[in-house]
Parts: structure tokens; sequence; C-alpha cells
């Protein structure tokens, strides 16, 4: 893989967003005579961005010592003689392992996550998964909303093959007083429940509260005829009704403007 080195050092100090940061210590080989090899650790700064992992000498250094591009490796806890060591390993074979010592358990594991989910294959994996998810979500959503449409369309074809579910035509409602009063078509008179098309108990109407005659005496008096009038067969209609019934109020307002007069 060709870098440009300039435009990778100016995205690994510029002002984006770092997906992790903070100081490992970076594992150092060192050849000695007789192919003897000793082992050393650096402490550098190191910054996530992406799938590209930089490391400084320091933490305020402008240019990075190196980089590591995170495609085609595993990043997984190894055998130290130093604590909280993980490694960095490629799937080619003789490519370079890097081993990387944190300062404590939290910060290794924090690393081993940023770190394993940083490549591009990750990202490509979580993107179908997301999408798979996205598809069904979809699929259910227009499953909801094509239910209750078919149901109610198959429950009005149902309806209309179906005589025995066609609603009785119900003959029309005897009007007194400007109520809706109860006949005798099945129905028990004076409020007394009657059955209704479910087989349930259907509640009767509240009849309307009768007024008292100018005599005061409401109670005992027989119950008027349908299609009359409690006053008179010349109030029938309401506008006559209302007339009727506000006589009262003009003679208790005429009272009252009378005695505002007298007290004056």
């Amino acid at each position: 893989m060709k870098l440009n080195e300039r435009s990778v050092a100016h995205y690994a100090t510029c002002d984006s967003p770092a997906d992790h940061a903070g100081f490992l210590r970076k594992r150092v080989e060192r050849h000695h005579h007789a192919h003897h090899y000793g082992t050393s650790y650096q402490r550098r700064w190191f910054v996530l961005k992406g799938n590209l992992l930089f490391y400084f000498e320091e933490r305020e250094s402008r240019e990075p010592m190196g980089l590591v591009v995170l495609e085609g490796c595993t990043v997984e806890l190894c055998e130290a003689a130093e604590e909280f060591a993980f490694a960095i390993r490629f799937d080619d074979a003789g490519a370079r392992a890097y081993v990387l010592v944190a300062d404590g358990q939290a910060a290794m594991e924090a690393w081993v996550k940023a770190l394993s989910r940083a490549s591009f294959d990750y990202m490509r994996l979580v993107v179908r998964e997301l999408e798979k998810q996205l598809e069904e979500a979809c699929k259910s959503l227009a499953a909801c909303r094509k239910s209750p449409r078919r149901s109610s369309s198959s429950g009005r074809k149902r309806h209309l093959s179906n005589p025995a579910l066609v609603p009785v035509q119900e003959k029309p409602a005897i009007v007194e007083n400007g109520y809706s009063t109860w006949g005798s078509d099945g129905c028990v008179p004076g409020g007394a429940a009657c059955p209704d098309h479910d087989g349930g108990q259907a509640k009767p109407p509240p009849l309307p509260p009768r007024r008292r005659s100018a005599t005061g005496s409401a109670t005992g008096s027989p119950a008027p005829s349908l299609l009359e009038s409690p006053v008179s067969p010349d109030t029938i209609c309401f506008s006559k009704l209302h007339n009727w019934y506000g006589q009262e109020i003009v003679a208790l307002r005429r009272e009252w403007q009378e005695r505002q007069k007298m007290g004056h």
C-alpha cells in the first residue's frame, strides 16, 4: 500500500476527532551478538483514526513516528512478561506483530475493543447487519399497514354476502318533547331494558323531565300520549313549545325588574 507521507502526517495531527487515544508501551526487540535478542518497551502516544493507528514520541509531537494500517489483522491478548499486554497480528506470513502494553485492565480492554472495530471489514459486516434489520423492519411495517385494510374489506364482504349479518331496519324513532321515546316494538316502556341485536341488554335513553304545571301538580298525572305536547295540542312544534316554556322566564324577569325599580 502506497501512502503520501504529507497527507498522512497532516491527517494524524489535524483537528479531526480521534476514535481513541492514549499512552501505550510498545515492545521493541533488539538484536545482539550471537543472535541473542533483547526486549524493551518504549512509551509512546497512540492515536486511532479510522483504520489508521498512529504513534508519536510525545503527546505534543507534530509528526508521527509510525503508522499501523489495521486491515487483515486480529487483536488479541497475549502472554508476556509485562501485565496488560495485547498484540496486533496480521494474516500474512512473516508479517510483523505489534505487542503493546496498557497501564491497566480498563485501558487494555478499551484499546482492544477500539482496535477490533477499526477495520473496514468490521464496518462492512456492521452495515450489512443494519441493512438486514432495516429490511425486516420495513417488511413488518408494511404488513402492519396492510392487515387492518384487509380485515375491514373482508369483513365488509362477509357482511354483504351473509344476510344474517345485515342490520335490521329499525322503525323511525318517535320524538316526544325533543327526545326519542321507547315504543312498543319489543321494548318495555317506562325505562326498562330491552335486548339488543347481539343479545345484550341495552339501556333506554333518558326521558326528559316533566315540568310542573301552573297549578304545581306534576306527580300523579298520567303521561301524555305520543306526538302530543305536555302543554296543549297547539304547541306540538318546537318553536311554539319553546315560546310556551319561555313565558315563565319572561314573567320572572318582569317581576325582578319591578323589584329593582321599587328598590331604587
